[in-house]
């Protein structure tokens, strides 16, 4: 029994010193390091851990890190080490933890830069989309169009790419650098299609709410192009449903080309 008790309490022991090396290294300035331990290894430990993540965060978030100043970057960064807590222990998906960060309220955000959710969400889908394991078809669709401009191609089940993404913003996420910074959001929102192409790099395409809306009707798979586009016909009550069809095909054969699109 005595060794048992032992045990336990050197388990709780180590454990106590654990969590007081984890705080020291979140807030070295509030938490003391363990009184035990060289200040001189700590810091090899407390250099690496911030200095790893900022420097993540600093090349994953470029923009984002353009328009703050050294100390309100430094005090972003030190808060998210500080009060988040991440569920992963991969090191790509900390700029997803970054994210879910900023939206719980808790991070200290210039009050000049009111998009911040939306340009770091923005730019971590580009990441997300560089790193992700999603493969395009053997077979790119774009090839398939007929150089007479015909478009028989509506007949035909097309499908998103897996890296293609959807996404609307209230501000013009793609245009934000240090020259534009703006500080209210314009009427119209940003509708953008990001995808990884061919060329396998990330590119974005500035679209509408009515190419989001034809894409979102041939997402399940359960209309081809021409009925899809006979639906936003609907929708909108255009005045010349023709007209539209003339356009919203040459919109897919677009995004045919681009990939974005291809044959089921």
């Amino acid at each position: 029994m005595a060794a048992a008790s032992n045990n336990g309490a050197l388990e709780a022991s180590f454990q106590a010193g654990q969590f007081t090396f984890a705080a020291h290294l979140r807030d070295p300035a509030v938490n003391p390091a363990p009184a035990d331990i060289e200040d001189r290894r700590v810091a090899i430990y407390r250099d690496l851990i911030y200095n790893n993540i900022e420097s993540f965060l600093s090349s994953g978030f470029p923009v984002l890190r353009s328009l703050m100043s050294d100390e309100a970057w430094h005090q972003l960064v030190r808060g998210f080490v500080r009060d988040h807590r991440c569920h992963t222990p991969y090191f790509l998906e900390i700029s997803q933890e970054f994210l879910v960060y900023l939206r719980e309220g808790k991070a200290s955000i210039p009050k000049n830069l009111p998009f911040i959710l939306e340009l770091a969400h923005y730019e971590w889908v580009e990441l997300a989309l560089d790193v992700s394991p999603e493969v395009l078809p053997d077979v790119l669709p774009g090839q398939e169009i007929r150089p007479d401009g015909g478009m028989t191609f509506l007949d035909d089940n097309l499908q998103i790419s897996p890296l293609a993404w959807r996404l609307n913003y209230s501000y013009p996420v793609h245009k934000i650098s240090l020259d534009y910074q703006p500080l209210e959001a314009p009427e119209q929102p940003s509708s953008l299609v990001v995808y990884r192409g061919p060329d396998e790099k990330v590119h974005f395409l500035e679209s509408n709410a009515v190419t989001l809306r034809l894409l979102q009707l041939l997402e399940d798979g359960q209309c081809n192009a021409r009925q899809a586009l006979e639906q936003v016909a609907l929708e909108l009550k255009h005045p010349e449903p023709e007209t539209l069809m003339a356009m919203g095909g040459k919109i897919i054969q677009e995004l045919l080309h681009l990939s974005i699109l291809y044959k089921a």
